[in-house]
């Protein structure tokens, strides 16, 4: 929920920074506002408060960011985030910074953020009077013919002042004497030239030389001087001055031109001859610039450079040479140099703001705002700027070469954490040069993905028996998100069977999803266990998934063979009834057991673990019929007692014991009562007892099956609800997946038993079992059928 109202605020405020953007471009082309600061002031000297002007409050102020971007690489104004004020960095000269430009004006912008915006601004530095005049020439040299009449003007050397304005040079004044006086003439550019104009004739055998003592004075406050002694030699008569071929020498220098090219070559000529034709060639009202970056060859007029020219800082030299005779006559003439701009400057890239990390899934994010300037001119100095084109990025163009680097598209961490771009600033000169800016981008992470199973669904296998908290196997979960995005806790579903009692079954470890058994599993109670297990980030808001785990319980070999039948509950052992005249093969009883095992552990045999006569029974190893193994004859015992072991096929196997009583008779019409425990072994009794009671028997026949067909009959239909005695079926039935369909398992389909239990002796002693289906032996049947057919009838014979 946080995280969603977090997204909407951001979009929210991406709106209100566009709107700002729009809002400050607008505010950019507005007229710049003017401060005004005096030269010379103290760093950290207040200019001005410019929070009225911003339109910002104080504490605005952090919020927005503000900081001052001007041209150059110094920062000469700094904005205090804390009052709005606008302070001085260091001490400002102006002659320095605009040298003679008047007025002194260096534009400068107020950079705020969130939104973006620029406030265009200009301060103007005011002059004072810090510079007095200089004469370039400490010695001022005038060579004047005995000749000159009265009233000719001699221009001498002006001063040099870098102050300007009413601080700047305003007169000259000269030392009292009789033969010449000042005269000041404006020239077009607003130059006061001092001009000697001379009063008297000069008369060389008097007085040779003349001393003179220039003053100049400027304007300020109080006022500065400089003076300069001037040096009149008066010379002989000279009628010609020298004269130039051109007044005017227009040259282009390329402003890599390596110190001592030649620059031109002016040239002059005088009529005269003698010293009076002797050439000289001199700078005239040159600056100290003009100085020191050109010589002249005084002899040749050879115009040299004694340093290399920068187009950046002067584009154009006029220079002023003068050619003087040996009579002290001159000319002069006019060099214009204008220096040819080469792109030897690359393009530099300023950085305003940059964000180095910004969370995935927002559009139109401002990653950095920079300006970008080529102090060339021309094409050297227009730009073009770009990123790289694979990038989900682009470049906005702002105002005064500044530019905005903006997201085009949505980011997403998980395909891309980090991007490298290189903002390349080309310029269009000859040959092309270029700056390059990296700036590395991290994209941080929002929880936009769940956690993610390694499989849909994941089998486990636990043999039963184990022992409590086994370790049964893990889920494995991963996240693509990172840091607590990515955090993964498991944790068991609610079942879908409310009555599983889950939590009791199974745990689940909630930091690597590893899974326990909590107690031993019983395969015979529970064959699979289905429940779901789910993985949840720790993100907001958290994210999460969920996987099917099965448990396959393993049968272990735990249960011993159950035997079914014969009952074996204590009370009289079951007696099974053999004809004498029984086959081999005759079907004496089947042995019945279960095993509460799967698989080979259920797997049952049989064998005859100990008889009374070995060799006259036998046992089918796998479905537990006990069969004669040969004929009867009179001289096997009557009764006999059979020891069946049924074993598993389990590792190790286990096995359970029954043991069956047969009594051997001559007819089903023979009366039998089984003995008690205690009695003697009826194999030992005299066999010709046995015979006088058959053949008694056998003459009363008809009377005795009457009785005895008459209280079957009465006995069946007692029920079950009798107290005593009756012929009634075991309540309940044998499961059906106890009955092997193959025949080699517990109980054929082939065989089915009815039983009868007799009531009244208080023993519920077995009495007589017999297979219902006809593969009975044909002529036993038909004997027992003619003997008592009411007997047949209560035992269900078909």
């Amino acid at each position: 929920m946080e995280a969603g109202e977090g997204k909407e605020r951001f979009q929210k405020q991406r709106q209100v920074l566009i709107f700002f953007v729009l809002l400050g471009i607008a505010r950019a082309g507005s007229a710049p506002r003017h401060y005004p600061v005096a030269e010379e002031m103290e760093s950290g000297s207040f200019v001005a408060n410019l929070l009225k002007d911003l339109g910002l409050e104080v504490d605005e102020l952090a919020a927005r960011g503000p900081q001052v971007v001007s041209k150059g690489k110094k920062v000469l104004l700094h904005f205090d985030r804390q009052t709005g004020d606008l302070l001085l960095n260091e001490k400002l000269d102006r002659e320095e910074l605009c040298g003679p430009t008047e007025p002194c004006v260096l534009p400068f912008q107020v950079l705020l953020e969130n939104p973006l915006e620029f406030f265009q601004a200009e301060l103007r530095i005011r002059d004072i009077n810090d510079h007095s005049p200089v004469f370039l020439d400490k010695e001022i040299i005038l060579k004047i013919s005995e000749s000159i009449t009265p009233g000719t003007a001699f221009l001498i050397e002006r001063a040099q002042d870098l102050d300007v304005g009413s601080n700047s040079l305003q007169s000259y004044t000269v030392s009292p004497n009789s033969h010449f006086h000042l005269k000041l003439q404006d020239s077009p550019d607003g130059i006061i030239l001092p001009q000697l104009v001379l009063d008297k004739a000069l008369d060389r055998e008097k007085q040779p030389e003349i001393r003179l003592t220039l003053t100049a004075l400027d304007g300020g406050t109080p006022p500065r001087s400089g003076t300069a002694l001037v040096r009149v030699e008066v010379l002989d008569i000279n009628d010609n001055a020298p004269e130039f071929a051109k007044l005017l020498y227009e040259v282009q220098v390329p402003e890599n031109s390596p110190i001592g090219s030649q620059v031109a070559i002016v040239s002059a000529r005088d009529l005269d001859i003698g010293a009076y034709g002797e050439i000289s060639y001199v700078f005239s009202q040159a600056s100290e610039d003009i100085r020191k970056t050109f010589q002249i060859n005084a002899k040749s007029g050879e115009l040299l450079l004694r340093q290399k020219l920068d187009f950046e800082s002067i584009q154009t030299y006029t220079l002023n040479i003068q050619a003087t005779d040996g009579g002290g006559l001159s000319g002069s003439c006019v060099v214009f140099v204008q220096v040819m701009d080469l792109n030897d400057n690359p393009p530099e890239l300023i950085m305003s703001t940059l964000t180095n990390e910004i969370p995935e899934n927002l559009q139109e994010t401002i990653i950095a705002v920079f300006r970008v300037s080529d102090p060339d001119s021309g094409d050297n100095g227009r730009m073009v700027c770009s990123i790289q084109d694979d990038l989900p990025f682009f470049l906005k163009p702002s105002v005064e070469n500044f530019y905005t680097l903006v997201t085009n598209t949505v980011l997403d961490r998980e395909s891309q954490a980090e991007y490298n771009i290189t903002i390349t600033v080309t310029d269009l000169g000859t040959p092309r040069l270029k700056t390059q800016h990296n700036i590395t981008v991290l994209v941080s992470d929002v929880n936009d993905n769940a956690p993610a199973f390694t499989q849909t669904s994941y089998t486990l296998f636990v043999r039963e028996n184990n022992s409590p908290a086994l370790h049964i196997g893990s889920v494995s979960a991963t996240d693509r998100d990172a840091g607590a995005n990515a955090q993964v806790t498991y944790s068991l579903l609610p079942p879908q069977d409310p009555h599983l009692p889950l939590a009791a079954l199974v745990s689940i470890n909630a930091d690597n999803g590893q899974l326990f058994a909590l107690r031993a599993l019983d395969y015979e109670a529970l064959q699979a266990l289905e429940f779901r297990v789910g993985a949840t980030d720790r993100g907001s808001p958290a994210l999460s998934s969920q996987a099917l785990v099965r448990v396959l319980v393993l049968d272990a070999n735990d249960n011993s063979p159950f035997v079914l039948y014969p009952l074996q509950n204590g009370s009289a052992p079951c007696t099974e009834l053999v004809p004498r005249a029984a086959e081999p093969g005759y079907l004496v009883s089947k042995v019945v057991a279960v095993d509460g095992d799967s698989g080979q552990n259920a797997w049952l045999s049989y064998q005859l673990l100990k008889a009374t006569e070995p060799g006259l029974f036998g046992v089918w190893a796998h479905n537990g019929e006990v069969r004669t193994a040969r004929l009867l004859s009179e001289r096997d015992a009557a009764k006999h007692r059979l020891v069946v072991l049924v074993k598993d096929n389990g590792e190790p196997p286990l096995s359970a014991s029954v043991t069956l009583h047969v009594l051997l008779v001559d007819g089903f019409s023979q009366p039998y009562l089984p003995l008690p425990e205690a009695a003697a072994d009826p194999a030992q009794a005299d066999p010709l007892t046995v015979y006088l009671v058959i053949a008694l028997a056998s003459v009363s026949s008809l009377f005795l099956f009457s009785v005895l067909a008459f209280i079957a009959v009465r006995l069946c239909r007692r029920g079950r609800a009798a107290a005593l005695g009756g012929c009634s079926m075991p309540e309940g039935h044998f499961p059906g997946h106890l009955v092997d369909v193959a025949g080699t398992g517990t109980l054929s389909q082939s065989y089915q038993y009815e039983v009868c239990l007799m009531g009244g002796s208080g023993t519920n002693e077995f009495k007589f079992l017999k297979p219902i289906v006809p593969n009975f032996l044909v002529q036993g049947e038909e004997r027992v059928s003619e003997a008592n057919p009411s007997f047949r009838d209560c035992f269900e014979f078909s």
